[in-house]
C-alpha cells in the first residue's frame, strides 16, 4: 500500500490494514496473486532481488524471501513496515530483506537502474497521482528482457458489481460505470478504477509487455451466506484459480493481476 505526499490515509492505522488481510477476503487476494506470479517467475539464482513496491505488512515479499529472493520492501507509513519487520522476523528471513520508507514516487531516487528480478506493485497504482510516470520507473529498475512486474489493481467493472450486489446500491454502480474512481471502503476517500486494457495500455507505454492477465476475486464476494469463507476456504480458492485465468470471467473480477516483462529496447 502506498501514498502520494499528500495522502495521509494509509500512514497511521496499519492495524486495520493487517486485520483486513487476516479475513477470508484478504488471504484471498494475497493468496491468488502469488499463486498467479509463481508461474512466472524465473529461476532463483542468489543474486536475484525483488523490490515490494507499497508493501504495505509485507506479506507477499516475506513469501518471495522464503522462496530465495533478496527482497526491499518499501513502503511510506513507518507502522506497516513495522508489522512487515515483525512478520519478517517470525517467518526467519531478516538476512534476505532490507526495509525502505518511500512512497512509489521515488522509487527512481532510491535505486539503480536494472536492479531488480521482481517488482510487485500490488494495489498500488490506485492511489498515486499519475500511473505513468510510476510504471516508467519501475521499468528502468527491471533487469531487461528478464526481469518481471506484477500489477494488481482494482478492476472498474468489479466495483460495478460490488456497489449492485454487495452493497445493493444502484446509483452508486450506475455512477461507477461511468467513473473512474470509486470508494475506498477501509478507510474512506477515492479510489482510482481501471479497466483491463487502459492498465495494459499503461504498461505497454512503460515498454513493458503483459505475458499474462488474471481476474482476482472474481465471485467470492457475492458467494450467499450458506457457503462458509472459512471452512471453504480450499474450495473457494480452488474455483477462483480457475475462473481467474479465462478471460469472460477475469473482465468482471474485483481486481486485475498483470505480469509483464520488461522489454530488451
Amino acid at each position: 500500500m502506498t501514498s502520494t505526499a499528500a495522502d495521509e490515509r494509509f500512514l497511521s492505522d496499519a492495524a486495520r490494514y493487517a486485520a483486513y488481510l487476516e479475513t477470508p477476503e484478504g488471504r484471498l487476494r494475497l493468496d491468488l496473486a502469488f499463486a498467479n506470479l509463481q508461474e512466472f517467475l524465473p529461476p532463483i539464482t542468489p543474486s536475484f532481488r525483488a523490490l515490494d513496491l507499497g508493501c504495505g505488512t509485507g506479506n507477499l515479499g516475506i513469501r518471495l524471501a522464503q522462496l530465495g529472493f533478496h527482497v526491499t520492501l518499501m513502503d511510506p507509513s513507518e507502522p506497516m513496515l513495522d508489522i512487515a519487520r515483525r512478520a519478517a522476523q517470525e517467518a526467519g528471513v531478516t538476512d534476505t530483506i532490507e526495509l525502505q520508507t518511500g512512497d512509489a514516487g521515488q522509487i527512481a531516487d532510491f535505486f539503480e537502474a536494472e536492479a531488480f528480478a521482481v517488482i510487485l506493485c500490488h494495489n498500488v497504482l490506485e492511489f498515486v497521482d499519475d500511473p505513468g510516470p510510476i510504471l516508467l520507473s519501475v521499468a528502468r529498475l527491471l533487469r531487461r528482457s528478464t526481469g518481471m512486474l506484477s500489477a494488481l489493481v482494482r478492476n472498474q467493472p468489479g466495483e460495478v458489481l460490488k456497489a449492485a450486489l454487495v452493497n445493493g446500491d444502484l446509483t452508486a454502480a450506475a455512477n461507477t460505470l461511468g467513473t473512474d474512481s470509486g470508494d475506498e471502503s477501509l478507510y474512506g476517500g477515492k479510489v482510482r478504477l481501471f479497466r483491463a486494457k487502459a492498465l495494459r495500455a499503461l504498461l505497454e507505454d512503460a515498454s513493458l509487455q503483459v505475458v499474462a492477465e488474471r481476474g482476482v476475486r472474481v465471485v467470492a464476494d457475492y458467494l450467499p451466506a450458506k457457503v462458509s469463507r472459512t471452512d471453504e476456504y480450499d474450495r473457494i480458492f480452488e474455483l477462483e484459480s480457475k475462473l481467474g485465468t479465462q478471460p469472460e470471467f477475469a473482465a468482471i473480477a474485483r481486481y486485475t493481476h498483470c505480469i509483464a516483462r520488461a522489454r530488451a529496447d
